[in-house]
């Protein structure tokens, strides 16, 4: 009996998709991969790439401007926890030149036709949630330890207390434990789920319950994978996070290339988008039309 997706259904999902065991040769294959679909397309991957440095300066802009100095650190951090939807765009570049098809940059937006869209905003909505959580939770851990009353308001002032007080050293150790977690939990949620969305049809359930899989068939690997994907962040944020420029792009790649091993190709073809056609509109249906979709007889009209 056919089985649907109990979250978001899609299409019914006669067995969950084919998990294989990978070795840590395979991560180093994915990475080479990774390189060079981001040297085949340099200059719109770029492009994209400038989106997370920008992303983050734009944070620690804002942090200063409000006055929020001590959450710095938290809101950069906790970006790695979006960060696979935020390359989501990239797997797509990596399946479409895997298939031999152009690759211009225009081509990352192409998720919005996918069939499996509601999922991938439901999943990327759930990201957001726990980057949110983590927030409020590293928050609530700088209140516990310096008061809420105690707020710093430059970065070396931050600095002095969190390095050279017992409080502060208190919080490097429980803050980075409890942002261990939350990231082990977005690891687990997102490790291969918006590679299988975009190259399935299948709802959200189905590649939550496929990531956590590949994890648990290969601990050790996945594990590795997980410290190469932190080191890396960490490198690229270094030159005032303009590295991550080239580093994301290539750890997106390498991430299409790592579900490709870890998952098992689908039997028949790959579901494609058709666009329906839309019925005409009129001037004397404006401002409605802004706010009423088409009923079903005009869509039938169209059709």
């Amino acid at each position: 009996m056919a089985r649907s997706d109990v979250i978001l259904p899609t299409e019914p999902v006669r067995e969950l998709p084919t998990v294989r065991s990978i070795s840590p040769w395979d991560l180093w294959d994915a990475l080479v991969k990774g390189f060079d679909d981001f040297r085949a397309m340099p200059t719109h991957v770029l492009f994209l790439g400038l989106i997370y440095p920008i992303a983050g300066l734009a944070i620690a802009r804002w942090t200063f401007g409000y006055d929020l100095v001590p959450m710095l650190y938290p809101l950069i951090a906790g970006f790695a926890l979006i960060g696979p939807f935020a390359a989501i765009g990239l797997y797509e570049l990596s399946r479409r030149r895997e298939l031999g098809l152009d690759t211009s940059w225009w081509h990352a937006f192409d998720i919005v036709q996918s069939p499996s869209l509601r999922a991938i905003m439901a999943l990327a909505l759930l990201l957001l949630s726990l980057f949110a959580a983590w927030l409020l939770v590293a928050h609530a851990l700088y209140v516990a330890s310096f008061g809420e009353y105690s707020q710093p308001t430059t970065l070396a002032e931050l600095l002095r207390r969190v390095l050279s007080t017992p409080e502060g050293h208190r919080l490097i150790v429980v803050g980075n434990a409890v942002g261990a977690l939350f990231a082990l939990a977005a690891f687990a949620l997102s490790a291969v789920s918006f590679p299988l969305l975009l190259d399935r049809n299948v709802g959200m359930a189905t590649a939550i319950i496929t990531s956590v899989r590949v994890i648990l068939e290969n601990p050790f690997t996945m594990a590795l994978w997980g410290l190469i994907v932190a080191a890396g962040l960490v490198l690229g944020s270094l030159p005032f996070l303009f590295g991550l420029a080239v580093v994301m792009p290539i750890l997106g790649h390498a991430s299409w290339h790592l579900y490709r091993k870890a998952v098992a190709r689908e039997a028949g073809p790959r579901p494609e988008f058709e666009p329906r056609p839309r019925a005409p509109r009129y001037a004397a249906d404006f401002p409605s039309s802004l706010f009423f979709p088409l009923s079903r007889k005009q869509r039938r009209r169209a059709e």
